[in-house]
């Protein structure tokens, strides 16, 4: 049986940020709330609030994927950006969440264009669920770009910096 609180605190979530649907599945349990049509949990239906949507699953290569056409449609800018991007790791958000890129509104960023990192460096934090989870690059190199704003959020696998390996 799902436990009441994360099931509050999972549809407060979903209303703060306008979502209709979430699906979410562990070896135990599988939950799915629909905004508008009461909620599912694990098969029966429990009626109350509408509140709930879904946080949409993105694979590691659907941005790939998507960005293909764009290079190929001959624009010249995107043909650049791309050749500019080659020998690049990119660091991924590893959850969906808001993107803070300093530990709080005062602090400096916790890396900027230019500097360097190892594996355990932490760049930036992403907020999910009230819990600020440290983003550590898991790479050596020099951050090249920064691809997100402080306060922006980011989809599971969406490219945050891009890193030259060192």
């Amino acid at each position: 049986m799902i436990d009441i609180r994360k099931l509050k605190e999972l549809v407060r979530l979903m209303v703060e940020n306008d979502l209709t649907e979430l699906n979410l599945q562990d070896q135990a349990e599988t939950v799915t709330v629909k905004r508008g049509m009461g909620m599912v949990v694990g098969g029966a239906a429990v009626m109350g609030p509408p509140v709930v949507h879904t946080a949409p699953t993105v694979s590691a290569a659907a941005p790939a994927a998507a960005a293909a056409p764009a290079a190929a449609g001959g624009g010249g800018a995107a043909a650049a950006a791309a050749a500019s991007d080659a020998g690049l790791v990119a660091i991924t958000s590893p959850m969906v969440g808001t993107f803070y890129a300093a530990a709080n509104p005062e602090a400096p960023a916790f890396v900027t264009a230019g500097k360097a990192v190892t594996p355990d460096t932490t760049v930036c934090l992403v907020e999910a669920m009230k819990v600020f989870n440290e983003i550590k690059a898991e790479t050596t190199g020099v951050i090249e770009r920064v691809l997100v704003q402080s306060g922006q959020s980011v989809e599971y696998g969406q490219k945050l910096f891009l890193v030259r390996p060192a």
